[in-house]
């Protein structure tokens, strides 16, 4: 057929490669991530993730309410809890006026309409850094699930849309759904982290948060035991449709960028929404080879996230999401 068929035809311009672009970002793609701490008239910077930062909660309304006017609508609740809180089985965590509950309120007070998401996990509560209760040297299963829910249920009460539990603990989705249900919550969603590996890429978040597991004695070292393996691609699928048959109502993969595939295997697998997670240390090595020069920090932060949304993703969390938008004009 050459040269009657050419493909170049449709990129000599951006008009036309615009009118036929397969893939095409809008605001309503994203779901932010916000780091709440306590104190007043904090908005301080996390060393390792520049430019992002930690608010106070007389802070919070003015960077939702930003996000909003951007047409950000969405945001996923994460909160630095002071050690002096913290223990083995995530006391503070169920607290009717802790942290998390409190900034659930406030974003909902700052801008109704936004949509909030929360974490679920005992890591930022934990005097071990894990996701679960730490009990003769495990990570505990079935007792970690009773408190996730509880937990979760705590949220809705402060007004939470969707609770997002990244535990991985087997069998939480159930837990959570059932509660949630027990107790009248009928609208409220769960979106589960069915895919969290355990990546190397959550340093700078551990950071954030002052979440990373103790380095003690006979106690796991790394997540591991619970978080999979990121050498297996078919678990992932068994992951997603065993929290979808307990309740969940988006799954997600994470970390994004090295987990394309996983993306779509689940994409091609499944029948409700996928969010992946472009975690922290995808955000900080861009910046730090932004910063040396190296590479050119808008070009490819926006083709990250066209490759993250290409692969199947409904729902892309990223530090990124404001750049983005703005960049998009």
């Amino acid at each position: 057929m050459y040269p009657l068929r050419r493909n170049r035809r449709l990129r000599t311009s951006e008009a036309i490669r615009s009118l036929v672009r397969e893939t095409v970002i809008t605001p309503n793609d994203f779901l932010v991530p916000l780091f709440v701490v306590e104190g007043n008239g904090i908005k301080e910077e996390i060393p390792s993730m520049p430019n992002y930062y930690r608010f106070s909660l007389d802070l919070l309304p003015l960077e939702v309410k930003t996000l909003w006017a951007l047409g950000l609508k969405s945001v996923l609740l994460f909160v630095k809890v002071p050690d002096t809180l913290k223990d083995n089985s995530g006391t503070e965590a169920l607290n009717p006026d802790g942290l998390m509950q409190r900034a659930i309120k406030t974003v909902k007070d700052a801008v109704p309409e936004m949509l909030v998401m929360t974490d679920v996990a005992l890591d930022p509560y934990s005097n071990f850094g894990h996701d679960g209760i730490v009990a003769n040297g495990q990570i505990v299963n079935d007792d970690t699930n009773a408190i996730l829910a509880e937990m979760s249920l705590s949220h809705a009460h402060a007004g939470a849309d969707f609770v997002a539990p990244s535990d991985m603990m087997d069998g939480r989705i159930f837990e959570i759904r059932t509660l949630l249900e027990d107790e009248g919550f009928h609208t409220t969603g769960i979106m589960s982290y069915s895919a969290k590996y355990a990546s190397a890429f959550y340093g700078p978040f551990r950071d954030a948060l002052d979440s990373a597991p103790a380095d003690l004695q006979d106690i796991p070292k790394d997540k591991k035991t619970y978080q999979m393996d990121f050498a297996n691609r078919k678990e992932a699928i068994k992951e997603s449709r065993m929290d979808i048959e307990e309740g969940a109502d988006i799954v997600m993969v994470k970390p994004g960028l090295a987990y394309l595939d996983i993306v779509r295997d689940i994409r091609e697998a499944i029948d409700v929404p996928i969010a992946v997670y472009q975690v922290s240390g995808e955000y900080a090595m861009l910046k730090a080879a932004a910063a040396k020069g190296w590479l050119d920090h808008d070009a490819v932060m926006l083709e990250q996230i066209t490759a993250i949304k290409r692969a199947g993703a409904h729902i892309i969390a990223s530090y990124f999401a404001k750049d983005i938008v703005k960049l998009l004009g």
